[in-house]
């Protein structure tokens, strides 16, 4: 069960909740501190494919940054959002959690149980 991966914010209670529920069923995830500027646009492509969602559906729109640099996102090409995205990844939902093949956003925390 070594094949599960947490997108983590440490700052994010919800996330930090995710994370420790993921560990109390013995499995330690591979953790990727997203905001740490290493999510590529491949990287954030694959991850929407997996949950089966669209770029817009997992901005968090009250972030400063979604407020700032998101200007009409509706109508932006998924590609220009996508970009955006990984040039600001606060506004991505968090946090996602990905394990046999399948991704889930933790929120509410219980539902990583869904794909573990």
């Amino acid at each position: 069960m070594g094949d599960v991966k947490i997108y983590h914010n440490p700052r994010c209670s919800k996330s930090r909740q995710a994370l420790e529920l993921i560990k109390s069923n013995g499995i330690e995830p591979e953790i990727i501190f997203y905001l740490e500027g290493k999510l590529k646009n491949h990287d954030l492509t694959n991850i929407l494919q997996l949950l089966k969602k669209r770029p817009i559906e997992i901005i968090r729109k009250n972030e400063a940054e979604f407020k700032e640099h998101f200007h009409d996102a509706d109508n932006l090409s998924e590609e220009k959002l996508i970009d955006l995205m990984c040039h600001y990844p606060k506004v991505i939902e968090r946090p996602i959690v990905i394990s046999k093949g399948q991704a889930i956003i933790g929120r509410p925390p219980e539902k990583v149980f869904s794909i573990l």
